[in-house]
């Protein structure tokens, strides 16, 4: 009887452990979302600016040809 009690306890353990490091990972994942949203802002009006000049610029790249 006090294998099973053991046992059981080291597996609840064990998913308590899977747990917090599956909450670390989307917290983590949250955070790099946000920065990369911000990063995102901030380029956004500058990518649009070079965009805009038209041949002054290098050509396309093959994916951007529509």
């Amino acid at each position: 009887m006090t294998w099973i009690f053991l046992s059981v306890g080291l597996g609840v353990a064990g998913l308590v452990v899977l747990g917090i490091a599956g909450a670390r990972v989307v917290s983590a994942a949250r955070t790099l979302r946000r920065e990369i949203a911000a990063a995102h802002a901030q380029l956004e009006p500058r990518r649009a600016r070079l965009a805009g000049q038209g041949g002054e610029t290098a050509p396309q790249a093959a994916y951007d040809r529509g």
